[in-house]
Formats: structure tokens, sequence, C-alpha cells
């Protein structure tokens, strides 16, 4: 989650400075900011029918009475690369195409549900117990089972209706 964060807030924006003063250094200052607006608009424009689309897909999905699992992967990442698409920039518009244009958008529906499915995998295992070095997540405390080791006496015989031959204890001395 915190290396989620990084690069949401710190790495993606110094990316997009560092793409856009390149940009801005081979065509120039106003035809870099031109067609950073430009961008934006396409992006809007393209956010707006592809929306209209995948809000149209999911509500003949209902209207047939079937699951919409690819009409609502579809509807997220149309939303997350409409966001992207309307962020100022060059490297977060790539993606927002890549996520909103339907020749791409299979691909990315494909990687997101392989993602997902990892995830349930993982969460179904319920919590694990962590591995040396790592530390246990906040507010978790270890399992902790009492009880005592139980040692057949090797001299007294077992007895053939009890169920376990390990739980015979020597009588005292």
């Amino acid at each position: 989650m915190a290396l989620a964060l990084f690069l949401a807030f710190v790495a993606v924006p110094v990316l997009e400075i560092w793409v856009i003063l390149q940009v801005g250094q081979v065509i120039g200052g106003w035809p870099t900011m031109l067609l950073l607006v430009l961008d934006s608009l396409l992006g809007a424009w393209l956010l707006k029918r592809e929306g209209v689309r995948t809000w149209g897909a999911l509500h003949d999905a209902l209207g047939q009475a079937r699951l919409p699992g690819r009409e609502l992967a579809d509807a997220a990442l149309v939303l997350v690369g409409g966001t992207l698409l309307l962020t100022p920039g060059f490297v977060t518009d790539a993606v927002g195409f890549l996520l909103v244009l339907p020749p791409t958008r299979p691909l990315a529906r494909r990687l997101l549900l392989g993602l997902l499915a990892r995830r349930v995998a993982a969460a179904s295992l319920g919590p694990t117990v962590p591995r040396r070095g790592e530390a246990r997540r906040p507010g978790s405390r270890p399992t902790v089972v009492e009880g005592e080791v139980v040692r057949p006496d090797p001299d007294r015989p077992t007895h053939g209706d009890d169920q376990d031959p390990g739980t015979h204890r020597a009588a005292p001395p």
C-alpha cells in the first residue's frame, strides 16, 4: 500500500514533469501546452463516447438477466482511464488511452481480472503465518495453543479399546 501511494503521489508526478520538459525542449513550450490541451479534449470526448457505450452494454446485460462481469470490468477500466485522461500529462494520458480505447481494453481487462483473481485467491487462504523476518499485521496476535506432551510408558501395554496409544499415562510411583 505504501508503495502504491509513493508511486501515485511522488513518482508519477515527477515522471510527468520530466516527460513534459523533454517534449517542451523538442517542440517548444507553447506547442507542448497546446498538445496537452488537445490531448485532454480528445480524452474527454473519448471518455464520453466509451462511457455511454459501456453503460449501454451494462444496461443490456442486466436487462437480459445475466451477470455483467465483463461489462463491470469495462466500466471500471473506462472510469480509471478517463480519470487518467483528464489528468494533465503524457504518461497518464498514454495509460488512459490504453484503458479506454476499445482495441486495447480487452488486454487491460484480462490483466485486471488476473490481478483480481490472484488477490481473491490470496485473501481466501486466510491469515498466514509471517515468514522469518516479516512483521505481523498491526493488531494481530499470535495464536497460542496450550497443552502438554504425553509420552507413552514403554513398559505399559496398550489396550485394544484405546483409540490413541500415545495418550496413556504412567501411574504415579
